[in-house]
């Protein structure tokens, strides 16, 4: 009996495998049927002009399209172009996931044909897939593979496919020779020009059934920087998170040169203008730009190449360009945060790297002008505690000399002395030498270790020291965002504090400014669920739960993500700003927002599940 079970089974899989493949189509046929819902979607800079393309499906027959967040970008405008040349309205962001990066986009368009999504979880290794895409801007391209494994990268499963990814393919779809769609075109492979990686359909679904939606408007402003503080000029990508400036990207001048000018008048000399800067690597330039015309002439003070430099830009190529002094400078500290400052004086330029005098010039020759901050080529840079003042306070400035000598001699304290015999026997007893060299290695590894160990129990001890006094005020002193913060600190030693509460501060001010002055408590209410879930995007993690990413306040508001509790602390937080006394409750399992209404029973909050 069991030799026929297993015959019949094998002979049911060979009919279902020919069923199914007669069921396929041809690359040509799979073309025809996915083409009119495939889309282009274009992105702009803030001048106007294109940023990047892309391609994306349609997912709603309502105007619902599906792409990749890369491609759609952070606030950008958006271009959805239809397969018959139409340009519907985009009227906002159904639903994006950082992590996932995917994003499903909302357009003015009905009775749109929806490509069917499959099981991605059921495709296998091997099988035949069909990619359209707009690869390097050739529209409505078509290729076809197969899938050559499952691979996790940064903790996502993603499909790899044996078929080259260009620019433009991003956010396009991946199908079966069926016509379903089981991945979104998203990554090109390093290591081949032949291989790709989508993520797969399933979790996108997860975005249909629990989307976080954005109206443009608000979308337009995440990560925006403030146009009366600030005005991008010559491409590049400058945007704001949590108090600091990040750009990436080239510029469009010579040497790809990009600006953000300070919109804020600029005081009479003398008068300094200081920011700490930081280089995601060394090779790229960026830092403090002055005396700006507001086109191609402005002073540039800035490290480039492990050197800090000083540079007139009197034009808009190379030939007018003029490196005015180069220094390589023991106070540049390379990978880490260091304080530009330049001090504009009548006659003279004095450039500082984190409180030392590196530069002294006294070229003139280009007049009084605005300030902000440059980068070049293809730099990624991130700035902070941006100033401008006629004397500003130094920054990281070094310890005093006798602090640093007691840290000192008590760090030497713990460390071994070197053997003098051993030393005097290094030349004329070479393979003993190398021995206790090794020997002493091992001993140096073993004392650095636990070096580190000693930085960050001091770390941890200093965190925990605020984090009790902030714990042991009274109750309703008690700010629970910051003490959110030091928690994350504990963790991140480099997380700027100062920075999330001015963002988180911004937030307040911004809800405070829908909130009518004699609003009541269930209008207050009304405003801030408005304004975290339907304006922000605010949702509880669809993807991994126990991603510790979750429970840092920081990145949750850098995501907009987060588990009960974390976004509880938000909610509270916010409420308080407003007036609203709530409390926090732990529930078996889940954490909520209790409100007591003046009359009728408590209520309960989830703001997990979008209040």
């Amino acid at each position: 009996m069991a030799a026929e079970r297993n015959h019949a089974t094998k002979r049911a899989r060979r009919i279902s495998t020919a069923s199914s493949a007669a069921r396929e189509r041809s690359v040509e046929a799979i073309a025809d049927l996915a083409r009119p819902s495939v889309v282009t979607i274009l992105h702009f800079g803030r001048d106007g002009k294109q940023d990047g393309e892309g391609a994306g499906f349609v997912v709603g027959t309502n105007g619902l399209i599906a792409t990749s967040l890369h491609v759609i970008g952070e606030a950008r405008p958006i271009t959805v172009e239809m397969a018959d040349g139409q340009r519907p309205e985009v009227t906002g962001i159904y639903a994006w996931d950082r992590k996932l990066d995917l994003a499903i986009i909302e357009v003015a368009a009905k009775d749109l044909t929806a490509l069917p999504l499959g099981d991605s979880d059921t495709l296998r290794q091997g099988a035949a897939v069909v990619a359209i895409g707009n690869p390097l801007g050739l529209e409505h391209s078509v290729v076809a593979g197969v899938v050559s494994a499952r691979r996790e990268l940064d903790g996502v499963e993603m499909i790899q496919v044996a078929i080259p990814i260009e620019p433009g393919n991003s956010g396009g779809p991946l199908l079966d020779r069926q016509g379903r769609v089981h991945g979104i075109l998203t990554l090109k492979s390093v290591m081949s020009a032949n291989l790709g990686f989508a993520m797969p359909a399933n979790a996108l679904k997860a975005l249909l059934t629990k989307p976080n939606p954005v109206p443009i408007h608000r979308w337009l402003a995440i990560g925006a920087l403030d146009p009366k503080l600030w005005s991008p000029r010559f491409g590049a990508r400058w945007t704001r998170k949590a108090g600091h400036i990040h750009v990436e990207g080239f510029g469009r001048g010579i040497g790809r040169r990009s600006l953000c000018l300070f919109q804020q008048p600029v005081p009479p000399r003398p008068f300094e203008v200081q920011v700490s800067v930081r280089l995601e690597d060394e090779s790229g330039a960026a830092g403090l730009a002055f005396d700006c015309d507001g086109g191609d002439k402005h002073y540039g003070f800035y490290p480039s190449d492990g050197r800090v430099r000083l540079t007139r830009f009197a034009g808009p190529d190379v030939f007018s360009w003029t490196i005015l002094s180069q220094v390589q400078s023991s106070f540049y500290r390379p990978g880490e945060w260091n304080t530009l400052k330049v001090r504009c004086e009548k006659d003279q330029i004095l450039c500082y790297v984190n409180n030392h005098l590196v530069i002294h010039s006294h070229d003139r020759e280009l007049p009084a002008g605005r300030v902000g901050l440059a980068k070049f080529r293809d730099t990624r840079a991130d700035f902070k505690e941006f100033e401008l003042g006629a004397h500003l306070a130094g920054r990281n400035s070094e310890p005093a000399t006798e602090l640093l000598a007691a840290v000192n001699q008590q760090i030497d304290r713990l460390e071994g002395r070197t053997d003098a015999e051993a030393i005097a026997t290094l030349q004329a007893h070479a393979e003993l030498a190398q021995a206790l060299l090794r020997d002493r290695a091992r001993q140096l590894d073993r004392h650095a270790a636990r070096l580190r160990r000693l930085a960050t129990a001091v770390h941890r001890r200093a965190v925990t020291g605020e984090l009790k006094a902030t714990l042991a005020k009274p109750e309703p002193q008690i700010d629970l965002f910051h003490a959110a913060l030091l928690v994350s600190k504990l963790d991140h030693a480099d997380l700027d504090i100062a920075a999330y509460r001015r963002e988180f501060d911004r937030m307040s001010r911004e809800l405070a400014s829908e909130v009518a002055p004699a609003a009541d408590d269930p209008a207050k209410l009304a405003a801030l669920n408005r304004y975290l879930f339907t304006e922000n995007g605010f949702h509880g993690s669809r993807t991994d739960f126990y991603d510790r990413a979750n429970s840092y306040i920081d990145q949750v508001l850098d995501d907009r993500e987060g588990i009960p509790i974390t976004l509880s602390v938000v909610y509270l937080e916010l409420a308080r700003r407003i007036g609203l006394d709530l409390t926090g409750i732990s529930l078996p399992g889940h954490f909520v927002v209790g409100y007591t209404p003046k009359k009728g029973p408590r209520e309960f909050i989830d703001a997990y599940d979008n209040g």
